[in-house]
């Protein structure tokens, strides 16, 4: 495909992926792509805050969209979403056995609800606890749950990015928005 008919696609599919608003606690940001991955490459950061003045955020993540006009084996496809994701837990779900399956879960189904066809999906869903020590002895335990994933989209990619988008949420803890109910406030873009 010549250079221009390429960037023509992924301009598409970045229309796309702009025209998805997440609910009002997902603050988005783009942020430096991948250079080496592939031709074309976007990237957004978000972090889900419980209310507008919050200074901690509840989760925090990285969607990044890749496109290479001459697709990858791997990919089975030109484009592929890379994403990740990582929130704290209350303690008692850090030890639940089934929670690697659960993360998984959220993602699988997140991307059913909002079907967004794909293919080649592959990820991790890690836990990690924290415990401080020395001079930092004074800080609470912590236990993160960190979800890695990666998949070759089919059609669009905006139902790909909203599907992301409801999977920070759930890690968050955000209850979900009712089908037919739109959130009041628009997306937010942090500013620099």
């Amino acid at each position: 495909m010549p250079r221009t008919g390429a960037q023509a696609t992924f301009n598409g599919a970045l229309k796309a992926l702009r025209s998805i608003k997440p609910r009002p606690e997902i603050i988005i940001d783009e942020s430096p792509a991948p250079a080496r991955l592939a031709p074309f490459a976007v990237a957004l950061t978000a972090d889900v805050i419980a209310s507008p003045n919050a200074e901690n955020e509840l989760a925090t993540g990285r969607f990044v969209l890749l496109y290479d006009p001459a697709g990858h084996e791997a990919w089975d496809g030109s484009f592929r979403c890379v994403t990740f994701v990582r929130a704290e837990l209350e303690s008692e779900m850090e030890t639940d056995p089934l929670l690697p399956e659960i993360g998984w879960t959220w993602l699988v189904e997140s991307l059913a609800a909002h079907n967004a066809d794909l293919v080649a999906p592959s990820g991790t869903v890690t836990r990690v606890a924290s415990q401080s020590f020395g001079q930092l002895a004074d800080r609470v335990p912590t236990a993160e749950i960190e979800i890695r994933a990666s998949w070759t989209p089919k059609g669009t990619v905006d139902a790909h990015l909203a599907a992301w988008f409801d999977v920070l949420a759930t890690c968050a803890g955000l209850p979900p928005v009712p089908e037919g109910v739109s959130s009041i406030n628009g997306a937010r873009r942090k500013t620099r």
